[in-house]
Parts: C-alpha cells; structure tokens; sequence
C-alpha cells in the first residue's frame, strides 16, 4: 500500500489537476466527505488528509510514502527524512515582510531599531532577520497576522502574500521579500529505497505533470 498525505484547501484544489494527470483521482471529494482516509483510482494508492503543517511529519516518520506541501510547511520542518523531486509550481505566493502603512520599515533598518515582529513562521523570520544583522522579538501566533500589526501588537509581520488583497484592505504594505513559496512533492527516503517499484512511477508521472502544466 502507498499512501500519500494532502491537505485540504487551496493546495488540494491547484493540484486537483495534477493528481489526474499523474492518473491518481480520489474517489470522494475531500470537502465534503468527512473521511480522513480516502482511496483512489490507482489501486494499492490511497490519500490522508492532514493539516497543512503536518503533511512533512506524516511522510518523514513513514506513516505516508509522498505528500504535497507549501516550500514555507518545509522551511519550519527542516526537510529531515524527506527528498522533494519535483517542485509543482502550484500554490504560488511569497513570504514577505509587513508593516502598516504609516511605518517607515527603510528607517527603522536604517536606525538598527529592535522590532516587534508577528508570524506563525518562526524559522524562516528568525533567520531572515539573523541574516541581517538585526534583532527581532518574535511573536508567534496561529490567527490573523495584519491583526497583530493593526493593534500596535507587532511592528511588523512575517506571512504569506498571494495578491496583496488583503494587506491593502487592512492598510499594510509588504516592505521587503523573504522567499518565493510554491508546493513540492515529498517523499520518504525509506520509502524512495523499499518501495521504489510504487514510488518511482508516482514521482515520474507528478513530474511530467508538472512540466506540462508549466
């Protein structure tokens, strides 16, 4: 049995495409079926669905042989125990810095200020700001970060930015670049070895799914 670990949303929805193209349909809609295991038209495949950060754990420990997740779910993980073959080229966005409107992010830069900064992506926030030269109080939350920043909780914030939509309509503006976040296919390394007959074919027909797509 290969089982490969997915998350709901719009992740699911961008790669519904390319999980037909690899000839691997599901044969329930995962948003409206209430099973967390679900088969698929590959015989001897089937799908878990899983919160988003938990897809690179899954496949890491073995519980999924492959799994899709955003390059940021990756970057927190630390990629231990993982191989990532194909870059799918869905879920495309980027991790960027936010401030308010009114703030002058250039300045406090300029000024070596220390900065209150908000983000569920503590990793990639740390190093960020590390690789600057600059010192950070770090805020971790899991809801809303533009709340952080509006209510004087956070300087500034660390999130993922698509169209920008929704930083304008709270008056933010993304100030500066981290990384550039697209989905990736993961697969155990164990997996990759002991089940390379399943595995391989999977990994190839993903690939040239994506290529196509692209």
């Amino acid at each position: 049995m290969i089982t490969i670990a997915l998350s709901k949303g719009r992740i699911l929805q961008e790669a519904g495409a390319l999980l037909a193209a690899a000839g691997l349909q599901l044969s329930e809609d995962p948003e409206q079926s209430r099973k967390l295991i679900i088969e698929t038209s590959l015989e001897g495949v089937r799908a878990v669905l899983v919160r988003p950060a938990d897809v690179p754990t899954y496949v890491q420990y073995g519980t999924a042989d492959l799994g899709i997740a955003g390059l940021d779910v990756l970057y927190e993980h630390g990629g231990e125990g993982l191989y990532q073959p194909v870059d799918l080229g869905i879920g495309r966005c980027r991790m960027m810095v936010a401030t308010p409107e009114p703030f002058d992010y250039a300045r406090a830069l300029r000024e070596r200020r220390r900065l209150r900064v908000a983000t569920k992506y503590m990793r990639a926030a740390r190093e960020h700001f590390g690789d600057r030269g600059l010192q950070v109080d770090l805020i971790k939350l899991h809801g809303s970060m533009e709340l952080a920043a509006l209510s004087g909780l956070a300087d500034a914030i660390v999130d993922l930015v698509s169209t920008g939509d929704t930083l304008r309509a709270n008056r933010l503006q993304a100030v500066e670049e981290i990384m550039p976040v697209s989905s990736r296919l993961i697969v155990n390394q164990a997996s990759l070895k002991l089940k390379r007959a399943q595995v391989q074919p999977l990994v190839r027909a993903f690939s040239e799914a994506a290529t196509a797509r692209a």
